[in-house]
């Protein structure tokens, strides 16, 4: 097994901490308090090819790997979660529905322009009685001749009310159940569809999150995206990678905040000397650099299982398990680190504190991952498993 990085891979990662560093940390802070969507930084972003990560370039994309697009997503939540999780939902949710699922002249259509960084994409599943149980989606498409005409609202869409495409779920056959859900394609001034009320979330407050209504939005079956009634199907699969989205975030929470506590531990002085000096403190940091270390390997082992075409689905719930409980931990334990400094907003451990909740419960709960991945192991395949 080679743990090592290529010569490319590190270049990438670099590139992407000097471009954190100089154009995102000294305004962390201020996107977690406006709450703005970070247009100017995301256009720099989609300069640099990572609003395309893994698309191939006559599809507008970088044409890199899921292990590169891993390394971009951690090192870009190393400085703040909320770019990290825009950049991670629009790559491998919206875009990559599109890029697996649509037909050609979809991806010509709608795909470059997302993988350039010109348009802006949400991906929207979850409605306010569907959640965790995805497939009890009522938002409904209805045929009308050659149209589709769809009614229903949308909760917790990343992007939801900044997008200028969205991925939508809707009812096309009551009676199919997993297989009744289809997907279909939305734009920005379409009549009948329109964002809803904007959340004010604990934590990556940043990344846009709102509702999304369709209010007898009337679109043409060009705009339907994959098989009729397999959206929900081809939603499991494209949680896959979003999955690994989500690790590679989470990782990026907690190495930030864990540099944050080894910063403080070795320059803040308690009974005359600095507290790094205190076993309590090194263990915390010896827990935490292990946990990072092993979350970070989970989730490049699923990277390379989905480059190299193998089945991923377990592997990616163990990482996005595992990453997420230990971004958790680690930013909890940052902050005890930093005492009462730790509880203030000048100190990035606070809001990492608060960011990395989000990587609990998005793209499926921890509850989720562990029903996944024990039924995984019990056999059972991953449409049963959602």
């Amino acid at each position: 097994m080679d743990f090592e990085l290529t010569e490319e891979q590190k270049l990438t990662r670099q590139t992407v901490r000097e471009f954190a560093e100089k154009e995102i940390a000294p305004r962390a802070r201020e996107f977690d308090e406006t709450q703005e969507f970070p247009r100017d930084v995301m256009r720099k972003l989609g300069d640099m090819g990572m609003l395309g990560v893994v698309f191939p370039p006559e599809y507008g994309g970088a044409g890199l790997k899921v292990m590169d697009y891993a390394l971009i997503i951690e090192e870009l939540a190393r400085v703040d979660g909320s770019i990290g999780l825009s950049v991670a939902a629009h790559n491998s949710l919206c875009s990559n529905h599109i890029f697996m699922a649509g037909t050609e002249e979809q991806k010509r259509r709608f795909l470059v322009p997302l993988a350039r960084g010109e348009k802006i994409g949400a991906w929207s599943l979850t409605e306010p009685t569907a959640g965790s149980d995805a497939s009890g989606t009522r938002s409904t498409a209805v045929r009308d001749g050659h149209d589709w005409v769809l009614n229903g609202s949308k909760t917790f869409a990343t992007h939801g009310s900044v997008c200028d495409v969205a991925v939508v779920f809707a009812v096309t056959d009551k009676g199919g159940r997993k297989h009744g859900i289809s997907a279909f394609i939305l734009e920005k001034g379409m009549k009948g569809f329109r964002p809803g009320r904007k959340e004010d979330k604990m934590g990556c407050r940043a990344s846009d999150t709102a509702e999304i209504v369709m209010e007898d939005c009337r679109v043409s079956d060009s705009h339907r995206l994959g098989r009729e009634g397999q959206g929900f199907i081809d939603a499991l699969r494209i949680l896959d990678g979003g999955r690994i989205g989500i690790g590679a975030l989470a990782v990026g929470i907690a190495q930030g905040a864990f540099e944050q506590a080894v910063s403080y531990a070795r320059t803040r002085r308690q009974f005359d000397q600095p507290i790094a000096g205190f076993q309590a403190v090194q263990w915390m940091l010896a827990d935490s650099a292990v946990e990072i270390h092993a979350a970070r390997l989970l989730v490049q082992r699923a990277a390379f299982l989905k480059d190299t075409g193998q089945e991923v689905t377990r592997a990616a719930s163990m990482a996005k398990l595992y990453a997420s409980e230990t971004a958790v931990r680690v930013a909890n334990r940052a902050v005890q680190i930093h005492g009462g400094y730790g509880y203030v907003k000048e100190y990035p451990v606070e809001r990492a504190y608060r960011d990395a909740k989000i990587c609990t419960i998005g793209e499926g709960t921890s509850e989720i991952q562990r029903l996944v991945i024990a039924r995984q192991l019990l056999g059972e395949t991953p449409e049963r498993a959602s």
